[in-house]
């Protein structure tokens, strides 16, 4: 399995002033310094994906397909999403924007969250439209309100039909004419899933994996003492299963990705397209997706810029909130707002370059309940802060996930499983790790006297971020009206 002190490399001494990086205004505002370069676009997210590819160091399955991507271009050992949870984190990546900055706090149907009025006309469709492409889109959108964003093409073709999706993206690139094209492809895999009766659409089963989707992929992946996630540690015949089935995703995921490139390669645009590649949060298993532990906000992040980007592994620590400030320093095309991420130009052209000291994240709510946290790291050390510790139970079990049911066996007493499903489920106010001794986060040393400076400073940053970004929630009456609103659900 994948350990992340495998992939770290530090970033270059020479770092940019904490309150700029953090706001993440560098080359996202101004006028292009060239002519456009009227590159394409191409957006590649899969569901809860997390580091399960062979690239990131995981040893249960071989990716081939994302792995050449991955060595076409730059890959980021350390990304996060801005939100372990669907709608949120998309919002993200189409705004440039922190989800508290954004407005879409939870699900687009657990909620009645959408983008603030004052951004419908700033998500990437609708700027480049604006610039002159075409846009398109295959697979789910997931961020409200759909009827704002402006798609020429919308194919809502199955999300686990990988040949289905790369011929609808061929034919929506053939069709092109002397406009560049955005082009989004949401691929449904590694995303648990419930039946449903087809003619009724009532749900029928529990939640499970397809490993296989029209005979893809061809050969599966068996559970074993090798299908248990790192950051649960969780080991029984079912979750084995579970694993594997999740796995089986990602394998099908992998030959989607390798049938999407063809595509673009016959149709003739692999030298002029930015491709960017990125999971939308980690997989839906407890201490993952729904979480600010590194399980739910490490994603893959890949970027190919034809002219730019070095072939190249990175330790620059980059977010999702980044994607659209880069689309528009590689397109020209000017933004709409401010934005809080920034362009990756500069780590694409030396994966050396200084760059953000600190990596921020952040969680709401899924489905209720209303329960915000933040988070922040650095090149080591990781802080936690839970808004609303001791006021009830945070929000347990994800898509069927036995995690945290399993942890209350007696086997799990005492045991650094037990204590860090307790946290999951009752977390305390801060929790601070060291994620070089300790990457998948079971000891919380936020009461350490030893760590009390590094404490102290990632407290300090934290709250930085938090004011340079007017988060809401420094407000005490606006997480109670929140949560009030949440509740009434």
């Amino acid at each position: 399995m994948h350990d992340p002190r495998s992939s770290r490399t530090l970033v270059a001494t020479g770092r940019i002033a904490l309150a700029i990086l953090l706001l993440g205004a560098i080359g996202c505002t101004r006028e292009p310094a060239e002519p456009p370069s009227r590159l394409n676009v191409l957006l590649i997210t899969a569901d809860d994906l997390g580091l399960q590819l062979s690239a990131y160091g995981d040893s249960v399955i071989e990716t081939p397909n994302i792995d050449a991507l991955a060595a076409s271009g730059v890959q980021f050992d350390v990304a996060y999403v801005a939100q372990a949870s669907c709608s949120p984190s998309r919002s993200a990546m189409f705004t440039g924007l922190y989800v508290h900055s954004n407005g879409q706090f939870g699900l687009t149907n657990a909620s009645d969250f959408s983008l603030h009025p004052h951004l419908h006309d700033a998500t990437i469709p609708n700027v480049l439209k604006r610039a002159g492409y075409r846009t398109g889109i295959i697979g789910k959108l997931h961020v409200a309100p759909e009827d704002k964003f402006r798609w020429d093409v919308r194919s809502r073709v199955d999300g686990r039909d990988v040949k289905g999706i790369a011929a609808a993206a061929e034919e929506f690139i053939g069709n092109a004419d002397e406009s560049p094209f955005f082009l989004m492809v949401n691929y449904t895999d590694p995303h648990a899933f419930r039946r449903r009766d087809p003619e009724t659409r009532e749900i029928v089963g529990d939640w499970t994996f397809m490993d296989q989707f029209e005979g893809i992929p061809p050969t599966l992946v068996e559970p074993s003492e090798q299908t248990v996630f790192p950051f649960q540690r969780i080991d029984t015949p079912e979750q084995r299963a579970r694993v594997a089935g999740y796995y089986n995703e990602v394998v099908r995921l992998d030959i989607g990705v390798g049938l999407l490139v063809d595509a673009v390669q016959r149709k003739g645009h692999s030298g002029d397209t930015l491709v960017i590649f990125t999971g939308d949060h980690g997989p839906p298993f407890d201490r993952g997706k729904t979480t600010v532990y590194e399980g739910g906000l490490r994603v893959p992040f890949l970027v190919r810029w034809p002219g730019v980007s070095q072939r190249a592994r990175s330790g620059a620590m980059v977010s999702t909130v980044d994607i659209l400030p880069t689309i528009l320093d590689a397109t020209g095309a000017l933004p709409a707002v401010e934005m809080q991420g920034m362009s990756l130009r500069p780590v694409l052209e030396d994966p050396e370059a200084p760059w953000r000291e600190y990596l921020v994240g952040e969680f709401h709510m899924h489905g209720p309940p209303w329960f915000p946290r933040r988070a922040i790291r650095d090149d080591r050390y990781k802080l936690i802060h839970n808004l609303l510790a001791g006021s009830g139970p945070a929000r347990i079990g994800i898509d069927g996930d036995l995690g945290y049911v399993t942890s209350r066996e007696q086997r799990y007493e005492g045991t650094p499983v037990r204590r860090a499903f307790d946290s999951l489920a009752h977390p305390p106010e801060l929790e601070l790790y060291d994620l070089d001794e300790d990457p998948w986060e079971f000891r919380n040393l936020a009461g350490d006297p030893e760590h009390a400076a590094t404490l102290e400073r990632l407290q300090a940053a934290l709250d930085d971020w938090r004011r340079t970004t007017n988060d809401p929630l420094l407000d005490p009456a606006f997480i109670a009206a929140m949560r009030q609103r949440v509740d009434s659900y």
